[in-house]
């Protein structure tokens, strides 16, 4: 039986790996270490929905506990999805609540994975108790973003793509931690790309704080101090677990 101190259960769809964990709402962290299955070579949404029932029935989630499910994709509820990048394009197409709900025989909450990710650090890590705009963002192959307005989530931004200049045209092809691999540039190097992806979010939206996450955010010392902008700009708290412990809070608002 899913034990007393979780109040929801998350979990974090990628494309490599499915992972899940019930979730303490006070301190938002995992209630019971997670359990990560790898995704089918062949994603599609019945053979990833049947992995979620997997961990459900795992964990022995009671049915009156919030759901929550961070996905790789732009979540619009009772649409269907229009684009896929990291999962099996059988999902285009498809209602991802439904397609969930009935898998798991409950309803689930569906919510886009940067999102669930800036959701977590608001509540619980880097931007918690911050009021105004805060902008988070997730380095990594492309540019994850999520927008809250005092601790309200504006879903489903893909401010990685803004154009930066008639040369880099999308932001995340010049600036992502993706092309600082493949380019092999230094962190400073790099550090001056992402002032000019952070320079031009600063004019267009004046945020209170920025916060860096993806996996790059643990060597945050070595690229965040030469980012030279106005705005506070701090490394997310919650690392990996943030996917799982946003998309548990989210579904726990919404019920």
């Amino acid at each position: 039986m899913m034990i007393e101190t979780a109040q929801a259960f998350g979990v974090d769809i990628g494309g490599s790996g499915i992972k899940a964990a019930p979730v303490d709402l006070e301190k938002g962290e995992f209630a019971e270490p997670r359990l990560k299955i790898l995704t089918p070579a062949v994603s599609t949404p019945q053979a990833v929905a049947a992995i979620v029932r997997q961990q459900l029935d795992h964990f022995e989630v009671p049915d009156s506990a919030p759901v929550g499910i961070a996905f790789p994709a732009p979540i619009k509820p009772g649409q269907k999805l229009d684009f896929m990048a990291n999962l099996d394009q059988s999902w285009i197409g498809v209602d991802v609540t439904e397609v969930f709900s009935e898998a798991c025989g409950r309803p689930v909450v569906v919510v886009n994975d940067a999102d669930a990710a800036g959701l977590a650090e608001q509540q619980y890590g880097a931007a918690k108790g911050q009021n105004g705009l805060v902008i988070a963002t997730t380095l990594g192959t492309g540019i994850g973003t999520a927008l809250i307005m005092n601790g309200t989530l504006v879903p489903n931004t893909e401010l990685g793509h803004i154009i930066l200049d008639e040369k880099h045209l999308d932001a995340e092809k010049y600036a992502s931690s993706g092309v600082r691999e493949q380019k092999e540039l230094g962190y400073k190097k790099w550090a001056k790309r992402l002032t000019k992806y952070y320079g031009l979010m600063e004019k267009y939206f004046n945020p209170d704080l920025f916060v860096v996450g993806g996996g790059v955010s643990r060597q945050s010392d070595k690229f965040l101090p030469y980012i030279d902008i106005k705005t506070p700009i701090v490394p997310a708290k919650l690392r990996n677990e943030a996917g799982i412990v946003g998309a548990a809070y989210y579904a726990s608002t919404k019920q």
